[in-house]
């Protein structure tokens, strides 16, 4: 089946009731803390945690989409890795666009509140990576899974960066320079995604399911 040689080799395509039970987890951990992130960052003026709000429900739909087409045809989980790429590609762009905006609109976030709910959030990332980490390589709807986790916990780590900048410097502008690093990270995630799922749909197995 080899075009790609190493890549091609034994590739995961997530038919495991092990992996499919990690999934819903992770599914359930993320949908959580969008609630909770979007109110907090509703209540704290910060748009560093509403982007990473969206980021939790970008992963919920990711995910759920992940599980909705495993065991399908190649071409068909390739799309869906594509649909997910386009997709953060777009949430990328509105953060991008939502955090121009907010340079403009005086207030500023409460540290306090981004400190504890971006620790928080740490928390629910690190525990997907842990539930996912045995599951990191795989078809490109797999790895969009093991990416999309990876770049939560780095982009948590940056919330908490900006809580503390706002903190020291009584200033909104940390929190709307790590709002634009995490749209940044979106729209890169996107890309490795795209670019895999693409290559997926131009294999000689993708073609002969057409």
């Amino acid at each position: 089946m080899g075009t790609g040689c190493c890549e091609q080799e034994a590739v995961f395509e997530g038919l495991s009731g092990d992996y499919k039970r990690r999934l819903w987890l992770v599914i359930s951990i993320n949908a959580a803390m969008f609630l909770v992130e979007m109110g907090a960052g509703a209540l704290a003026g910060s748009r560093a945690l509403q982007a990473d709000a969206l980021d939790f429900l970008g992963d919920t739909f990711t995910y759920g989409i992940t599980l909705a087409v495993i065991g399908a045809p190649l071409r068909t989980r390739a799309m869906a890795a594509f649909i997910k790429g386009v997709s953060l590609t777009l949430m990328g762009l509105w953060v991008l666009g939502i955090t121009a905006y907010h340079v403009l609109v005086i207030g500023v976030p409460r540290a306090e509140v981004m400190g504890v709910v971006g620790f928080l959030a740490l928390a629910a990332n690190l525990t997907s990576v842990l539930i996912l980490v045995r599951y990191q390589e795989g078809d490109a709807n797999v790895r969009s899974v093991w990416v999309c986790s990876r770049n939560d916990a780095i982009g948590n780590i940056a919330v908490m960066i900006a809580a503390l900048g706002v903190w020291i410097t009584a200033s909104g502008w940390p929190d709307l320079i790590v709002a634009a690093i995490m749209a940044a990270i979106f729209v890169t995630s996107s890309v490795q995604i795209l670019r895999r799922s693409i290559a997926e749909l131009r294999s000689p197995e993708a073609a002969g399911r057409a």
